[in-house]
């Protein structure tokens, strides 16, 4: 059962070149960044630290003890931009930001601004709570120091994670208290600390972290709702016996990314309930702009095939947890197929939540919307903008893994890499005008490329492609969903693959009633919507009849996107046409209605 084992290239080896994402990452940059950094300091999140440091006198402030998780994910956003971007003015912000949680730690490692600035007391309010977030932000922490130490070196945030996981080791574990986290997040966080530090007890306690669910040891149900019970925390049957998703989207998948490392790193007993959720996942609940989470009510999964779309939920955050899942879900199976899962998300659900302009966001994503649904510049809980903050920069993470023996290309993005295949450092130039063109470069140089192999994802939307070594036909052949070849390489060797982009009609399956009689239209990995914007008393009317001949049109320059498609359906009995942009690009015009779903008579 033990997995393919394929590696993880780290951001920093990867080098976004200029296209679509060097054009987002830099809307990240000069807009994102800053206006989410303004938020934290305009909402009180920064102010929580100061107080808990004694630098300032009040009260926590705000509505949730997880708003200190936001600080910590707009620091490790940065640690992924000065990866890539040096900035000697982000990462003086941002050592200040490490030493000011350093000095809001308690003396013991605890560290949650709420619970240390409590009038009952920092040590009656701890641990009372499995849905507080404690360990949640704490992971996220983690996940920031570590990042931190790997881009600049730089041990202040490092040294207090340690603090901090050392604390939660001496309060539980074997012999020790059982605890359940009522939001996952500590498990993956603590795995990667493992690997930074090379102390491989934090990964155990990881271990021991998913195996206390569903032997008990939860608090039951959350504010005396049943909807909010063990079922919604993953608290209802042990890890190891799952079979399909359940409870809160977010939750889940951070679960089942923990779960996918501890399987990595040769925990067996994962693997089918691993294979069971994810099957159960991609046939019976991700929308078709790779949205998960359809009950609103609980931020997640209902019953199968119930794909409502304008009460569609689709959290920005659950699709970016998704893509989580679905890296190590190819990395640890070896398949094309999940990473198909992480373009599908990357290019539709995940970008929608976020605006061209890059400082207005979506929480959640409907495909079908009357218009009054708006990005908004920030949420009360605002987990999704600062998710965004920390995904945007780290792209580079999904464009490579690899192998023993084999460079896999998992993402069409022009970038520069270096990776090691083997004992070998092969340095890797992609170029490609993705999404809006089919043509991907790949060219190698390295010392010695006479036995390594590359691993060129075939899209599932990609009937076929052409594949040319120098200008040749190149020897390939097909494993697994990706198109390999392997030969007697030479330094400067130029593999060209071109995959065709026709727009097509995707149909979902027909247990899922909301769509029976509709079709979606689509172009590479993009899916596309319909909007006021271009149809203003059509959209709820708006149909793509078989007859329609389905048109690729440039669209005009967008600011903060570059080039893009817009498709035209253009009936053979109408001087009119349709007009659908990316889904993506919905909403950034004037207020309107919107719908993916057409009828198709």
């Amino acid at each position: 059962m033990s997995g393919a084992g394929l590696r993880a290239v780290p951001v920093g080896e990867v080098a976004i070149g200029e296209g679509f994402w060097a054009e987002r990452q830099r809307v990240h940059r000069d807009v994102m960044l800053p206006h989410c950094l303004d938020k934290l300091e305009a909402t009180g999140r920064l102010a929580n630290f100061r107080r808990a440091a004694g630098r300032e006198p009040g009260g926590f402030q705000g509505h949730y003890g997880f708003d200190d998780s936001d600080v910590y994910k707009v620091l490790e956003g940065i640690a992924y931009v000065l990866m890539t971007t040096p900035s000697p003015a982000l990462a003086e912000r941002a050592d200040e930001m490490f030493r000011l949680i350093a000095e809001a730690q308690e003396p013991d490692g605890y560290l949650f601004t709420r619970n240390t600035l409590s009038s009952e007391g920092s040590e009656r309010a701890r641990w009372s709570d499995m849905n507080s977030h404690e360990m949640y932000t704490g992971g996220h922490f983690i996940e920031a120091a570590v990042a931190y130490h790997q881009a600049t070196g730089s041990t202040v945030g490092l040294e207090t994670a340690r603090r901090l996981a050392d604390h939660y080791r001496s309060e539980f574990g074997p012999g020790r208290r059982h605890w359940v986290d009522g939001h996952e997040e500590v498990g993956l966080a603590l795995m990667r600390l493992a690997d930074e530090t090379g102390d491989a007890g934090y990964a155990e306690f990881a271990l021991w972290h998913l195996e206390e669910r569903g032997r008990g040891h939860g608090q039951g149900a959350v504010w005396d709702d049943p909807a909010f019970g063990a079922a919604y925390s993953q608290d209802r049957i042990p890890v190891a016996d799952l079979t399909a998703a359940e409870g809160h989207a977010v939750r889940a998948m951070y679960l089942l990314s923990a779960m996918t490392d501890a399987a990595a790193r040769g925990h067996d007993a994962y693997g089918p309930a691993l294979r069971a959720v994810w099957d159960n996942v991609v046939q019976h609940h991700l929308y078709v702009t790779g949205g998960i989470g359809a009950a609103g009510g609980i931020e997640g999964f209902g019953a199968d095939d119930v794909l409502p779309n304008r009460e569609a939920y689709c959290e920005t955050c659950a699709a970016i947890a998704l893509v989580y899942w679905a890296d190590r879900m190819n990395r640890w199976t070896g398949g094309a197929a999940a990473a198909d899962v992480v373009e599908q998300v990357l290019y539709n659900g995940l970008l929608a939540g976020w605006s061209v302009s890059g400082d207005r966001f979506f929480y959640d994503n409907p495909l079908e919307s009357d218009g009054t649904h708006r990005r908004q510049p920030w949420f009360g809980c605002a987990c999704c903008p600062s998710n965004l903050a920390r995904f945007i920069p780290s792209v580079g993470r999904y464009v490579y893994a690899t192998g023993p023996d084999t460079l896999y290309v998992n993402q069409f993005i022009t970038s520069v890499a270096r990776v090691t295949v083997g004992d070998q450092t092969v340095h890797v130039a992609q170029r490609t005008g993705f999404p809006w063109e089919g043509r991907v470069t790949l060219q190698l140089t390295g010392e010695d490329l006479s036995h390594v192999r590359v691993a060129i994802r075939q899209p599932a939307w990609a009937g076929s492609a052409t594949v040319t070594v120098n200008g040749a036909p190149g020897p390939i052949r097909w494993e697994r969903g990706y198109l390999v070849c392997q030969r007697a390489w030479q330094a400067g060797d130029v593999v060209a693959v071109e995959f065709p982009l026709p727009v097509r009609r995707v149909h979902q399956a027909p247990a899922v009633l909301d769509t029976r009689g509709r079709v979606a239209l689509a172009r590479g990995p993009l899916v596309y919507a319909v909007e006021a914007a271009d149809h203003p008393d059509a959209v709820d009317d708006a149909t793509a009849p078989p007859d329609a001949l389905l048109l690729a049109d440039p669209l005009a320059e967008v600011p903060g996107v570059g080039s893009a498609v817009r498709i035209r359906a253009v009936r053979p009995d109408s001087d009119g046409a349709l007009t659908a942009v990316p889904y993506f690009l919905w909403a950034n015009r004037e207020p309107g209605p919107m719908r993916v779903w057409l009828r198709e008579v």
